[in-house]
């Protein structure tokens, strides 16, 4: 999901999504540490959804309080 799809979100739809993001990390990290995991770009892309979806709820935060 790019940043244009996620500035169209309202606030609570992203923390949804960033809860999403966290638990799926959670999930590749188990996979990894038991030798489960086949695709280990994810790990790479979840990551930097989350800082994605970080990044958006901070701006619009920014944009709430001036």
């Amino acid at each position: 999901m790019n940043a244009n799809e996620l500035r169209d979100k309202t606030p609570d739809q992203l923390r949804d999504e960033l809860a999403n993001l966290k638990k799926e990390a959670f999930n590749l990290r188990f996979q990894q540490a038991t030798g489960q995991l086949e695709n280990t770009a994810r790990m790479r892309d979840v990551k930097r959804g989350a800082a994605r979806v970080l990044t958006i709820l901070n701006e619009k935060a920014a944009a709430a309080a001036e």
